[in-house]
């Protein structure tokens, strides 16, 4: 669960960290159609972020704590009863047995949290630490677990918006930590002003 090093000297002009990205309809892979993914970390070593809008398969926030020995089976019922609104996420391809704690700026912990938005208050923490303390109710308040993460090599995102991938715009609170799954691809949409029934797979990015 170790938090792998991510440059955090971001902050040039045009990368996209704290933003979302919108899938196109025209997306060719099957794994990012309809998603949108909130980019951790964007420079010229590459990209990653975080699908936010694809609920993990048959699993539980509860369930992972028990299969993770964060907690004993005995312990469940036992949980602080905000942890019944964690959502559990596929939050992409590389990886997925790694977990990632995308969670509320109220939680820190040193050399392991990485703050990614100060605007809207989105961090990022993939240590057992977060979930022991979110576990015993010392948590961050708001959190989501997301199962794996997307990944671009140097320029392949770049290039792949210019290719008309995707579409961007600034990350939204209300949708990376608010909304229901099945809606935050038609809000992040509507944020661009743009009706996701009107749209043509060819329309350029924004």
């Amino acid at each position: 669960m170790a938090l792998r090093t991510i440059d955090q000297s971001l902050g040039g002009a045009g990368y996209l960290d704290g933003h979302m990205l919108i899938a196109m309809p025209g997306m060719k892979d099957e794994r990012f159609q309809r998603s949108v993914v909130y980019i951790c970390a964007h420079s010229h070593e590459g990209a990653m972020g975080i699908v936010i809008n694809q609920r993990a398969p048959d699993i539980s926030f509860t369930d992972l704590l028990v299969q993770l020995d964060v907690i004993g089976e005995d312990q469940a019922i036992r949980l602080p009863p905000r942890t019944e609104n964690i959502r559990v996420l596929k939050g992409g391809p590389v990886e997925s047995g790694r977990g990632f704690v995308l969670h509320s700026s109220d939680f820190f912990i040193e050399h392991s949290t990485l703050p990614i938005d100060p605007g809207i208050g989105v961090c990022l923490t993939a240590t057992l630490d977060i979930l022991k303390a979110i576990a015993s109710g010392e948590g961050p308040d708001i959190a989501m677990l997301a199962l794996g993460y997307a990944a671009w090599s140097p320029g392949q995102l770049e290039q792949e918006i210019s290719n008309n991938g995707w579409l961007t715009c600034a990350a939204d609170g209300d949708i990376v930590f608010g909304a229901p799954l099945q809606d935050r691809y038609d809000l992040a949409m509507r944020k661009l002003g743009i009706d996701p029934r009107m749209l043509s797979a060819e329309i350029g990015h924004a």
